[in-house]
């Protein structure tokens, strides 16, 4: 299937990553939020990126136009009507997801493809929201989505072989390496990687270490780019837990979140969108 027209559903972190990357690929993309403020901040920041790019000399000016022109902005769902392929990245809470793909299989061509960047919640259950189960895959973009290169595929018990191959296609056109995985709680990348942040900070709360000497560790002793504590606040606290509860619940006790964790989440310190984590930042 040709895809020319992309909606990206929510204008968050993800969600405008992709609008963007979509754009610089050359497809024409529809960013959908529920409110004018938060898509217009979604916006904003991609032209932000941009900009920084044309001030460092890595992007032209009429192309930084160009990419922009390609991106219209809404707070309608009705307004992604006639995109080809439709890519949701709201808030990673199953009942959510649910009902906006309720509604975009409502109002959208029987042709649509539809996909999810959850990181962790079941692409058959999501699916199953829909009358078009087979045409519902995973696309998983690490983030930061315009740098990051990795797109897990992922394929639900109904998915057909005409989506996955809709799904790679379009990520190999936004320079991606798209990596097909069957339909597991977190997939891969978040299999492996939350129960090391998870005991990252079970270390931390039993006092094995201190937090600059777990990330220390990690850096130093498995060649990680960053420590275990550091990227959980990259990540956000608050998607480490919502992703970690969705494992503990499907696989069970090896998965379950530290207290210490749980308590960060709860007063508010999310990380460096909060300004403040396992580490402070600056606003």
């Amino acid at each position: 299937m040709e895809i020319e027209k992309i909606g990206v559903i929510g204008a968050g972190t993800m969600g405008g990553g992709i609008a963007q990357v979509a754009a610089q690929s050359g497809f024409m993309v529809v960013l959908e939020d529920v409110s004018e403020e938060y898509v217009r901040a979604g916006f904003e920041k991609i032209e932000n990126r941009l900009e920084k790019r044309v001030g460092e000399g890595k992007l032209e000016s009429r192309e930084k136009d160009r990419i922009l022109s390609k991106i219209s902005v809404t707070e309608s769902l009705e307004d992604c009507v006639n995109a080809d392929l439709i890519i949701e990245a709201v808030i990673e809470k199953e009942d959510v997801k649910k009902q906006i793909f309720k509604d975009l299989d409502s109002i959208c061509s029987e042709e649509a493809v539809f996909a999810t960047n959850t990181s962790s919640i079941s692409i058959t259950r999501l699916a199953h929201a829909t009358k078009r189960p087979g045409r519902l895959a995973g696309m998983h973009f690490m983030n930061p989505a315009y740098i990051m290169k990795l797109v897990e595929v992922v394929r639900g018990l109904h998915t057909s072989q005409e989506t996955v191959d809709t799904i790679i296609s379009v990520a190999e056109k936004m320079g991606k390496i798209p990596v097909e995985v069957s339909d597991s709680p977190g997939f891969i990348s978040n299999r492996l990687l939350m129960p090391m942040i998870n005991d990252a900070v079970f270390c931390l709360y039993e006092g094995v270490a201190s937090r600059d000497g777990i990330d220390t560790i990690m850096k130093l002793g498995a060649n990680h780019p960053m420590g275990a504590l550091e990227l959980a606040d990259f990540i956000g606290l608050d998607i480490c837990l919502d992703i970690l509860e969705v494992l503990h619940a499907d696989l069970g006790e090896k998965y379950r979140p530290c207290p210490l964790l749980r308590k960060m989440v709860a007063g508010g310190k999310l990380g460096r969108k909060s300004g403040e984590g396992f580490y402070e930042y600056k606003k």
